[in-house]
């Protein structure tokens, strides 16, 4: 197979065809080429796996692993084993990579020798690929590993790229904490080096009704990552530490939680300078709860109002 690549790029798919060919070819795109990106197609039953062999036949630098349906955790821990580069970078099939991630990242760990992990800011955009606000995480390792032993996950999972040895020297990701497996292995990361975030946005970040996070139970992932804290604080013999993450951070399916999130994407889109997208979300606050003013407030100001800061690309 010839020399290994410096990075290892890992990205899962299961049914992901409607964003799946654009999250590679954004991978592909990227100025650092000294990467393979190892695509895992978990049983998917749309043309997934199509799309990643015709991906793999056009360029060498992508590997396929044909699965049955096992599970994110079981996925991820196969493509840990088949990555031959110094540093995985994770990835979504429903993301998309800016042009100097994995340039920026490289550049970032080879400085940093005592970072095990390095996350980025992301622009967080919706379905149809309209950008809502940039997110930009805790920095540095300090902040990041408090805010994670408050049971926020401050490093976003398909922004990180870590350090290959670490990740394999830890035993990969852990099952029992699906689906906050990457809030549990920050902790354990952080625990045999530093975690990072660069303040770049370096991936755009889609929520949508069909990822795995809004698809999983809420409960259950709070409970997941209230486990992964109560561990972590075990072994760190920490005492009177509180979990802080008890609010949902994606919509349900009650009209109340609906409308909340609605009116919180269009008010973080109009603050980011966003007007469009901010009227957009003003339209589905309407039609969720149309006798409420808070939708009609939105869509108003977003039309007639400009913000006075904007971050618009």
């Amino acid at each position: 197979m010839g020399r290994a690549p410096t990075v290892s790029v890992l990205l899962p798919v299961y049914n992901g065809s409607p964003y799946f060919r654009a999250a590679v070819d954004s991978v592909l795109a990227q100025t650092f080429e000294d990467f393979e990106c190892l695509i895992l197609d978990d049983g998917s039953t749309d043309d997934s796996a199509q799309i990643a062999d015709e991906l793999a036949s056009r360029d060498a630098r992508v590997r396929v692993i044909h699965s049955e349906n096992r599970g994110l955790v079981a996925s991820l821990n196969t493509l840990v084993e088949a990555a031959r580069g110094e540093f995985i970078a994770r990835m979504d099939a429903d993301d998309l990579c800016m042009p100097t991630r994995l340039e920026r990242q490289v550049e970032f760990l080879r400085r940093h020798p005592d970072t095990v992990c390095v996350g980025s800011s992301y622009w967080m955009m919706d379905e149809a690929g309209r950008t809502i606000t940039q997110i930009l995480p805790p920095l540095d390792d300090a902040s990041i590993q408090d805010q994670a032993l408050r049971g926020h996950s401050t490093i976003s999972h398909p922004s990180a790229m870590l350090r290959t040895a670490a990740l394999r020297r830890l035993g990969g990701y852990r099952a029992a904490y699906f689906p906050a497996e990457d809030l549990d292995l920050w902790l354990r990361l952080g625990e045999l080096g530093r975690l990072a975030n660069l303040p770049q946005p370096l991936i755009r970040y889609r929520v949508h009704a069909g990822s795995i996070s809004a698809r999983a139970v809420l409960g259950r992932q709070r409970e997941a990552a209230r486990r992964a804290c109560v561990d972590a604080w075990a072994r760190r013999r920490m005492e009177d530490r509180q979990f802080e993450a008890v609010n949902d951070w994606r919509a349900d399916d009650s009209a109340a939680s609906r409308m909340r999130f609605a009116l919180q994407y269009g008010w973080m889109a109009y603050g980011a300078g966003f007007r469009q997208t901010a009227m957009v979300y003003g339209l589905k606050a309407i039609r969720v709860v149309p006798t409420k003013q808070d939708g009609w407030r939105l869509l108003a100001v977003a039309l007639l109002r400009r913000p006075r800061k904007s971050m618009a690309l």
